[in-house]
């Protein structure tokens, strides 16, 4: 486990050093610069974002980028933006997380038998990553997958998301391609993919997701991940 850390570790600083699309470095950087005046007097993060969680994880969360002001802000995906208040709450009702909040890299979470990446590794304008831009970033998440030995399920928050794990060299994607739904199932070799509406707020607020639905989606990911 010490060695499998220590590779991770070092993917960790390779992501984070990353400089790969001009568009997404000049942006991430700028907002970290403006900032939001909520936020002013905070010292944002501004880099990529690596995947963080348990080593030993037979979950994947997969999201689709850091929000501007959440992970661009706080240095981890999903954390200190709405989005990651459903996730995380969600995570921590199904025993993945122990706690139920995730703010600041130094907020005490851990995760347990998860582990949580997204598919491109920069805040995006308008949350909109480019094609090329996604296909920059996906080394990282393949180098990723390869050091998660145990994983078992990866859980694709929304469409994007399921279509980066489409793409993963392993795959074996079938043809047609399986198409993304909530709830869809879809085995890659070993590792089941299972589809979940994005915690975005023009889900949750609308209602198309629910903490229900959210719930239902982890109790399946936890039964795939144990062959229950």
């Amino acid at each position: 486990m010490s060695s499998l850390r220590s590779e991770l570790a070092e993917l960790e600083e390779e992501v984070t050093a990353c400089r790969r699309c001009p568009r997404l470095v000049e942006w991430r950087e700028e907002v970290a610069r403006v900032k939001r005046a909520a936020f002013a007097d905070q010292e944002y993060w501004g880099r990529p974002l690596p995947g963080f969680g348990d080593p030993g994880a037979r979950v994947l969360v997969l999201g689709l980028a850091p929000a501007a002001h959440g992970g661009n802000r706080t240095g981890r995906i999903f954390t200190g933006d709405r989005s990651g208040d459903w996730l995380f709450a969600a995570l921590w009702r199904a025993g993945y997380a122990n706690q139920p909040t995730s703010v600041s890299l130094d907020d005490g979470l851990e995760l347990t038998d998860c582990f949580i990446a997204a598919a491109v590794r920069c805040a995006p304008p308008a949350n909109r990553p480019t094609p090329a831009e996604r296909d920059n970033c996906l080394p990282y998440l393949e180098r990723e997958l390869e050091l998660l030995e145990g994983l078992r399920v990866i859980v694709c928050l929304g469409g994007f998301a399921w279509d980066a794990a489409l793409r993963m060299p392993w795959s074996r994607v079938a043809r047609p391609r399986p198409k993304f739904a909530h709830g869809a199932e879809y085995d890659i070799g070993g590792v089941t993919m299972l589809g979940c509406y994005h915690v975005s707020q023009q889900n949750t607020f609308t209602g198309r997701l629910t903490e229900p639905m959210l719930d239902s989606v982890f109790a399946r990911a936890r039964e795939l991940s144990r062959g229950t």
